[in-house]
């Protein structure tokens, strides 16, 4: 399985909620580092990363999509990889379903011949983050 694939099947074990197989894709590691779209903006470490998935898992919240609508655009090589592109969530919390783009982009580590998660980073973009619009000339 390639990096993009290994993303792609996290992606799907997240929308069924298999806290197994979510924890699965992590380095046990003190120093797995995830940098979250939510309010908590970081998580440090496997035992944190897995209790907040075990606290998703149980949440009103479900992921009904994961897409890529822009990339994946990933490098690989023997033990390391990179993945990164545009994901759209479609999401349902209690009866109300609604839709969020996010930046999204992992480095992975080649562990016993699978691909594992160091770092993840999902974000919301801010639509005006300096009060100046963009600053790209058209």
């Amino acid at each position: 399985m390639n990096a993009i694939e290994s993303v792609n099947q996290h992606y799907q074990v997240i929308i069924h909620k298999n806290l197994e197989g979510i924890c699965n894709k992590y380095i046990n590691s003190t120093d797995t580092y995830v940098i979250l779209e939510g309010p908590r903006l970081t998580t440090i470490g496997f035992e944190k990363i897995k209790k907040g998935w075990t606290d998703f898992c149980t949440s009103s919240l479900h992921l009904l999509s994961i897409e890529w609508i822009e990339g994946p655009f990933a490098e690989e090589t023997a033990s390391m990889a990179w993945v990164a592109g545009i994901i759209k969530l479609k999401v349902k919390v209690k009866e109300v379903e609604f839709e969020n783009i996010f930046r999204s982009s992992f480095v992975l580590i080649k562990e016993e011949g699978s691909w594992k998660i160091k770092h993840e980073h999902v974000s919301l973009v801010h639509p005006d983050p300096y009060g100046i619009g963009d600053w790209l000339k058209k």
